[in-house]
């Protein structure tokens, strides 16, 4: 795992060794282990190595082909490179190195961007051709690497996170109100913009090629739920045990110590059962697995990580967020060159940071509920859908939307939620899929929003990015569109780039064997009901936790699950409450130039008297500003 930038100098100067230095020490975490840079006329590259395979020093980039017309800068693992390189070697191809990166130089020079429909792995990288002056930028088809870039017409800017860019100061920092909104709907800023005006992210499965001061972006992979698999259900479990350990196992490769992330829940657990299986038959030692606790017992899951680690004698070791949270926030947010507010980012952190004292490749469950429908949230989906049907299309789009008014007056617990129910219902199942999952009201957003930022907005809305990913998807079913729609954005958005900042900010490599994209494919056609079994109590995940049943016991696989979760409401009533204060009440700049003062303030008086609950909203202000601060101030 690594860290890659560099930019174009086509009509300008030379580029000079320093702007491209500070863009690989701006991201010197993701790479500690060695750094190097190309530049030459037209072209800058720079790299920063975290060393995983062949820890030599015939691994350092940027490498050039046998030849040397091309130069690549290579950040992620290839689990697939060995089978290529034989392959390639039978066919007369030399290699100097034992590494991944020579092997996609190699496929490259064969054939070009086509080369991609063969590498199984996480990656962004960037190839140089000296003979035709073009670069080549790609990233793996789950956006589990990720890609920023600034294109002025003329030139490419481009890195692995965004401060790279930043940290030579040629891209203007406007903030985008359009992504200001969709952060505060989604805790994150979707693909392919960002939270500036003229950078954007490169989105999964997609490749872009500057030629003749052109740029050009294509889509090379998507997932498809269109075709069906009619096997009988044994068949399929048999296929995705095999699949999945193969998966798992491809994972296992490593030259330097590997673990795993232990949360109790079944992806964790079922991964990490796969992993000893596979250790014990290679006479290799137990494996070594990590996991983070909290003093609230309802947040609590180690007892169930414990009792995994127990039944397959792991090397485990776990922490325990005490008042860690309060003294490393502004570190830990650091690492997020946008707002971005999931609040299992601090636990993320954590078990970061321990286990990379352990190893340095963690393997991670990371993918089960999106790919199997594991969220608690697509059984609230189906209830209602279910009401849906149950009232006449008229009643619910002339009717429900005043009984929600109506319940919305009434202050208490049950008729709030009511009227989010009667708001949902109200509207078509996408639409409903968006009320129902973002996080913040309109209500609320009508609350707090200026006057300024209103008209700036225009008649945009965030639930735009929901929509276009639901009315793209080509299943048949509702809960294939939504799983799409989840794959397309929850998924690269928030979670992957929060297990992708928090381990590469203690500079550790995590794997995520569920997110293969062949067991994607492939559950993609296991027919919906497989996933979400209505027959047996409408059980989530279910074909995932059939083919996890001969691994783990049952208090593992049907207990309701938690997740990464926080006790966020009390943490801003106490553990953090004076930070948050700090930061959410500043009338500075900020959260200010979007936001009513005294809109702002209400919120937190009634969070803090308990007369509401608006700890999402309020997290999320929390985290944009402390962002603000951090990279919008003078010296940030």
């Amino acid at each position: 795992m690594c860290g890659i930038a560099g930019f174009t100098t086509f009509g300008t100067t030379t580029a000079s060794l320093d702007s491209v230095q500070k863009m690989g020490q701006a991201i010197y975490h993701r790479g500690p282990d060695a750094g190097s840079e190309y530049i030459a006329d037209n072209i800058a590259l720079c790299h920063r190595r975290l060393a995983i395979i062949d820890l030599s020093d015939a691994g350092i980039q940027p490498m050039h082909s046998l030849d040397d017309r091309y130069v690549i800068a290579f950040n992620g693992e290839i689990y697939n490179f060995r089978e290529h390189r034989d392959v390639l070697i039978a066919q007369g191809v030399e290699f100097r190195t034992q590494t991944d990166t020579e092997v996609i130089l190699a496929l490259y020079a064969l054939e070009g961007e086509a080369c991609l429909a063969k590498l199984n792995g996480m990656f962004a990288f960037a190839i140089w051709d000296k003979q035709e002056q073009t670069l080549f930028i790609a990233r793996d088809r789950m956006g589990k690497k990720p890609l920023y870039y600034h294109f002025d017409g003329q030139n490419l800017y481009f890195a692995s996170e965004l401060k790279s860019l930043l940290a030579i100061n040629v891209i203007p920092k406007v903030i985008r109100p359009d992504a200001v909104y969709d952060f505060f709907a989604y805790q994150y800023v979707p693909d392919p913009k960002t939270i500036f005006n003229d950078v954007f992210k490169l989105a999964p499965g997609h490749y872009l090629t500057l030629k003749a001061q052109q740029l050009d972006i294509q889509q090379y992979w998507d997932i498809s739920f269109a075709q069906q698999n009619h096997s009988d259900e044994k068949t399929i479990k048999s296929e995705l045990t095999a699949l999945t350990k193969s998966c798992t196992e491809s994972r296992m490769l490593a030259d330097v110590p590997l673990g795993a992330f232990l949360s109790g829940g079944v992806d964790s657990s079922g991964v990490v059962a796969l992993m000893s299986q596979i250790a014990k038959e290679q006479d290799n030692e137990a494996v070594t697995t990590c996991s983070i606790g909290f003093d609230d017992k309802k947040f609590n899951e180690t007892e169930f990580a414990q009792a995994v680690a127990d039944k397959y004698n792991t090397q485990h070791h776990e922490f325990t967020v005490h008042q860690n949270v309060n003294d490393n926030l502004a570190h830990i947010v650091s690492f997020f060159d946008e707002p971005f507010a999931d609040p299992s980012l601090v636990p993320t952190f954590f078990v970061s940071e321990l286990a990379r004292q352990k190893v340095t490749v963690a393997v991670a469950g990371d993918g089960g509920d999106e790919v199997f429908a594991g969220y608690e949230k697509y059984s609230v989906d189906h209830l209602e859908n279910n009401l849906r049907e149950k009232f006449p299309k008229w009643l619910r789009k002339s009717v429900f939307p005043s009984l929600a008014n109506l319940a919305g007056s009434i202050n208490l617990t049950p008729f709030r939620r009511a009227k989010s129910l009667l708001n949902s219902l109200s509207v078509d199942p996408a639409m409903g899929f968006y009320i129902s999952n973002s996080f913040i009201t309109d209500q609320t957003w009508q609350s707090l929003v200026n006057s300024e930022m209103k008209s700036e907005l225009g008649n945009y809305h965030p639930s735009k990015v929901t929509l276009d990913a639901y009315h793209k998807a080509d299943g048949t079913d509702h809960l294939a569109k939504i799983l799409y729609t989840d794959m397309k954005t929850y998924l690269p958005g928030g979670i992957l780039v929060k297990v992708d900042r928090m381990s590469m900010a203690n500079s550790l490599e995590v794997r995520a064997p569920i997110l293969d994209f062949n067991l994607v494919e492939y559950a993609a056609r296991i027919p919906s009901a497989l996933k979400f079994n209505t027959v047996k109590n409408n059980e989530k995940k279910y074909i995932l936790k059939e083919i996890f049943k001969p691994f783990l016991p049952n208090d593992i696989l049907y207990r309701k699950k938690m997740g990464f979760s926080v006790p966020l409401a009390d943490w801003l009533r106490s553990e953090i409450k004076d930070l948050a204060q700090e930061h959410i009440l500043n009338k500075q700049k900020g959260l200010v130039d979007y936001f009513k003062p005294e809109a702002i303030e209400q919120l937190w008086h009634e969070h803090q008297s308990k007369k509401h609950d608006h700890s999402a909203p309020l997290w999320s202000m929390l985290m944009f500003q402390m962002w603000f601060d951090h990279y919008m101030t003078e010296g940030g």
